[in-house]
């Protein structure tokens, strides 16, 4: 089966980061089942990227995977950048001000 690969923008990376700090300081057994939450979106994304629901109808290459974590959850933006790459650009907790 053919596998895409994900690599993350700096500001994806940062995103996480944000995210990670955030529960940290709440609760180190959350932020850990965060990471492995979204660890298993960036699986499906290896293998699926196009079942993740379009961002925009002219752009079928600008997606987004949401990644259930407790009653919310997490949204990654990606593109499909060629036929073996996938980029995410930003991660957010779908309970933020600026998530749509």
């Amino acid at each position: 089966m053919k596998q895409y690969r994900v690599r993350f923008t700096p500001d994806a990376e940062d995103d996480l980061l944000r995210l990670y700090v955030f529960l940290l300081e709440k609760d180190l057994t959350a932020a850990e089942r965060a990471l492995e939450a979204i660890r298993g979106g960036v699986e499906l994304l290896r293998l699926s990227p196009f079942s993740c629901r379009k961002v925009v109808a002219d752009n079928p290459l600008l997606r987004e995977l949401v990644i259930p974590f407790g009653s919310a959850g997490y949204v990654a933006l990606f593109e499909i950048d060629d036929p073996s790459t996938v980029t995410i650009l930003a991660v957010r907790h779908q309970r933020e001000d600026d998530y749509h």
